[in-house]
């Protein structure tokens, strides 16, 4: 069964009893809480689903899914859940399917809804596919053959997907038939015909005419997101009719946006693409800042922003690629914890993304005073091990050598002998480490493979630092070298360093004199990344040291064709203005135009959101301590804030929450972060709160405040709005009442150290 190739993970936590032993379904109605709810989170399931109630949020496209409801919110929200599932929201779809209980506790369908928003957690959709079965009877029957189609998929599932996928689609084929006029059965059949695979050669092309026949009856059905999955891989050029249509089908569905890139990218219109995926991340931002999300709780946020930093430079917009590179090392960082308290970010997050993007584009645009004015930053401070520290030292040395100066040869000096010297160690570990396991295999009588292969195992984990280590000293060389005027040298180099681009490389060879090797490299360059801005701009200059004005003039000309928009002040494209000139074009040599007619009529990107995430002002609240003094958020203005929401006195997981931030109070207080923790209990209950304390007894060194309403748990969304309670949050504060970060789920957050360290980060951004 398809779910749009994302995955979902679902689990269900309760502060008191731990993870149940079957998902459990929610509540038919709020006035009676059952069990803690799950979750159904596309991406990294950071904080742990939908728990505040949804809104009638337009956008999500035009569908019409009439089911048995007297109740007019519940069916406007059902339909709202149907158009983000076609939009692959799988989060919201959930929280609208809820949202669907809450208007009308008896509604079967919205159990069929929740389990096609956990189409990737068979054994939670399995039982709402029950609960939906159990019920079959109140409902029509065409809402009756829904329900069976989505039942025979889920017997079969655990036995035999093919015979799983092959009952869903029967199901929906029988559904089409028997409801011609039903859209929904007609686009939900196309997309499991198109992720079945068993149509045989011409699967594209019936898929296609049964898009066709939706969109021959609403034009806008969000069914142009499947036809762009369609021809993704395949051919790229038939969805183009797709690109334009995505996006205003479902306005309000960022990936609805993104996809469009996708076709865009593929065609090499990097320029175009671009704007599509600017039009998906204006749409995140203003749903993220609206609702309180941090940005990588959304599935394909990072993906979108990656992609989109690399299309904006593949379209010569630096600086704009530079901006939103600096903008994903700024966002909140959602952390993997170990149970031990560690934590790592992982590589595919917003900011593994854009400080690699960025001292990228730093490099490759040959950009060193700007490399070097963010020495010391966020956005490039050297942390983690040799592997991690290592691209940070490789740009600011290669930066310091091409500035030339006696102070920063000196401390590039510096930077590249401590990248020899890590190398020489890491090579004496690995070979150590190899010898004594290669021994230990002998000792214990093992034939001559298993040494080999105890070898190779014990040597491995020092493999990556060498692998970055070794390219990232040959360019410091290089750079050196050149600036030096050893041109010698400088090619030995750069025969070695292995990882730098053919473009960079022709350009360097072209300084050495290299005219031959220049042009060979940059045609190299070309073809391998056609339609990009840099590699043709090398091309160009490349062209014209060598003294072919012809070729230089041509390449110049196509390069001003696909990118309308690029940076003229960057070095890759200033180095053409004689070239400008010797076709007597004016200073600002761009080909001005707008985006290509087949995107469609695009709106102002202002109207659809903020360009670039900013945290969002943190909700003012005024609340008694445990002897009823008033304390506000006013107080701590200037300072940054610590917020811990906790369950009570009677909560163990709190308690060991609240030891572990006061054992660090001292650390926090020292990079001027103030800590108070709110939760339900009144006066006498936060009094009784001290006897669980680390410090005998005594108060905690931070505020314990007082929420009995549990209007400031809701007001930071530490409350779970379908059952009705309360939730364990923490949440980071910035100096200026901004929310920086913040977690909320079943579990408190554990890992201190990680808090102190986006404290850390934290407050040199906001110089």
């Amino acid at each position: 069964m398809l779910v749009g190739g994302a995955l979902f993970f679902a689990a269900c936590v309760s502060p008191q009893e731990g993870p149940p032993s079957t998902p459990p379904l929610p509540p038919r109605t709020v006035d009676q809480p059952g069990p803690q709810p799950g979750h159904a989170w596309h991406g990294a399931a950071f904080n742990e689903g939908p728990r505040q109630a949804a809104r009638l949020m337009g956008g999500c496209g035009d569908v019409h899914f009439p089911i048995t409801t007297q109740n007019t919110q519940a069916q406007q929200f059902f339909n709202q859940g149907v158009g983000q599932l076609h939009g692959f929201w799988y989060f919201e779809a959930e929280r609208s399917f809820r949202q669907v209980l809450l208007c009308d506790p008896g509604c079967v369908m919205a159990y069929w809804g929740l389990a096609m928003a956990n189409g990737g957690n068979g054994k939670r959709a399995k039982e709402f596919v029950a609960k939906a079965a159990a019920g079959r009877g109140r409902v029509s029957e065409r809402e009756q053959m829904w329900i069976d189609a989505l039942a025979a998929y889920h017997r079969e599932e655990a036995a035999d997907k093919k015979k799983a996928n092959a009952a869903y689609l029967k199901g929906l084929q029988a559904l089409s038939e028997k409801h011609p006029a039903d859209l929904e059965a007609k686009a939900f059949l196309a997309l499991q015909q198109y992720s079945d695979n068993q149509l045989g050669a011409r699967q594209h092309e019936v898929v296609d005419a049964q898009i066709d026949s939706i969109l021959k009856v609403n034009p806008l059905h969000p069914c142009h997101h499947y036809r762009i999955h369609l021809w993704d891989y395949k051919e790229p050029k038939k969805a183009l009719g797709a690109v334009g249509q995505c996006g205003p089908s479902s306005p309000s569905i960022a990936h609805m946006w993104h996809m469009p890139g996708h076709i865009l990218s593929r065609l090499n219109r990097y320029h175009d693409a671009a704007l599509m995926q600017e039009a998906s991340a204006r749409v995140d931002h203003a749903y993220q800042m609206r609702d309180g999300i941090l940005p990588d709780e959304i599935h394909n946020y990072a993906h979108n922003n990656e992609w989109l930093t690399r299309n904006l430079s593949f379209a010569g917009r630096v600086g704009d690629a530079i901006a939103l590179a600096k903008n994903m090392v700024e966002l909140p960082r959602l952390p993997e914890v170990r149970t031990n308290g560690t934590w790592s970010i992982p590589a595919r997050t917003s900011h593994a993304y854009g400080r690699r993007h960025l001292m990228e584009l730093l490099s490759h645009y040959e950009l060193w005073n700007q490399a070097l004015a963010l020495e010391g930053t966020p956005y490039l401070r050297a942390e983690g091990d040799i592997a991690e520290r290592t691209p940070a030292m490789r740009l600011l040395a290669c930066a310091r050598f091409q500035r030339n100066q006696q102070g920063d040869r000196d401390t590039a000096g510096r930077l590249l002998s401590e990248l020899e010297s890590a190398q020489q160690d890491q090579q004496k570990k690995k070979t150590a480490a190899g010898d004594k396991a290669e021994a230990d295999a002998k000792a214990a009588g093992k034939k001559q493979p298993e040494w080999t292969a105890a070898r190779s195992n014990a040597e491995r984990p020092f493999d990556n630092a060498l692998r970055v280590l070794d390219p990232a000293i040959h360019e410091c060389k290089l750079h050196r070298a050149m600036t030096s005027g050893q041109w010698e040298e400088a090619r030995t180099h750069l025969a070695k360093g292995g990882d730098l681009p053919p473009d960079r490389k022709a350009l360097y060879y072209s300084r050495a004199g290299n005219a031959t090797e220049a042009m060979r490299l940059a045609e190299q360059s070309v073809k391998s990344n056609p339609d990009q801005a840099r590699h043709l701009a090398i091309q160009a200059h490349v062209l014209n040291e060598a003294g072919n004005a012809t070729g230089a003039q041509s390449t110049f000309q196509k390069l001003r064709q696909i990118a309308p928009w690029l940076d003229p002040a960057a070095p890759a494209f200033a180095r053409l203005n004689p070239i400008a000139k010797s076709l007597h074009l004016p200073d600002d040599w761009r080909l001005k135009g707008g985006p290509h007619p087949d995107l469609g009529a695009l709106p102002k990107m202002e109207t659809l959101g903020p360009l670039r995430w900013q945290p969002t002002p943190a909700p003012d609240w005024t609340l008694p301590d445990g002897k009823g003094a008033l304390h506000s958020l006013a107080e701590h203005r200037g300072r940054g804030l610590l917020l811990v929401f906790y369950l009570g006195n009677g909560c163990a997981h709190c308690m060991g929450q609240l030891n572990a931030v006061a054992a660090a109070s001292a650390r926090f207080a020292a990079l001027g972060v103030d800590i108070a923790a709110i939760s339900p209990d009144d006066g006498a209950a936060i009094q009784q709160t001290f006897a669980g304390s680390i410090l005998e007894r005594r108060p905690f060194p931070f505020r314990m405040l007082s929420d009995g309403e549990l209007k400031v748990f809701r007001a930071y969304r530490a409350h779970d709005d379908f059952e009705s309670v309360p939730l364990h949050a923490t949440v980071l504060i910035d100096p200026n009442g901004r929310v920086r970060w913040r977690h909320a789920g079943y579990e408190p957050f554990m890992s201190v150290d990680f808090l102190l360290d986006e404290a850390r980060r934290m407050l040199p951004l906001l110089r």
